[in-house]
């Protein structure tokens, strides 16, 4: 689900936020996903945002999926990890961005590592409605790739809360 198209003024907002670090607009654009999204925020047991790659957070400063997901008022996991340094979405195509993200994401070592400190086989993600919160979904190529990892890794369900959907994938 998501609380806007990825265009116009909103999309102006969003490169803002993203691109020239006006963190100030993550109360607002949170304030959106959360009206937006009782349904898909119902019973969730917690919000995981999609991560940066550390050398782009390093770059850009913070994380906007991270910013987003803390504005949602439930618990935040950050329960994965991306492993690869790969090339930003925006100048690919569908096909290429599935390539892109494949094999990109893992569960946070930290969560397998307290699962096993508490006598359990798997993450604390098992068997959780999981709520994985991005900025925009184009293609869906890197919310389906996150989910993937979680929903391996044990969760019950993943629902996906974008900002903004861009009109190729409504």
């Amino acid at each position: 689900m998501s609380a806007g198209a990825y265009e116009g003024v909103l999309r102006e907002i969003i490169h803002a936020f993203k691109y020239e670090g006006r963190r100030s607009l993550a109360d607002p654009l949170g304030g959106m996903l959360r009206d937006a999204s009782s349904v898909v925020l119902d019973r969730c047991d917690c919000v995981v945002p999609v991560p940066l790659h550390p050398w782009r957070r390093m770059r850009r400063g913070f994380n906007q999926a991270h910013d987003l997901a803390k504005r949602l008022e439930r618990p935040m996991v950050d329960a994965l990890w991306r492993l690869r340094a790969t090339p930003p979405q925006l100048a690919l195509n569908a096909n290429a961005r599935h390539s892109n993200v494949q094999g990109a994401f893992v569960v946070s070592p930290f969560l397998i590592r307290r699962a096993r400190l508490h006598g359990r086989r798997r993450p604390f993600i098992e068997d959780r409605i999981i709520v994985l919160v991005d900025d925009v979904r184009t293609t869906g190529a890197t919310v389906d790739e996150c989910a993937k990892v979680l929903l391996a890794a044990g969760a019950r369900e993943v629902r996906a809360l974008t900002v903004a959907m861009a009109e190729k994938s409504r």
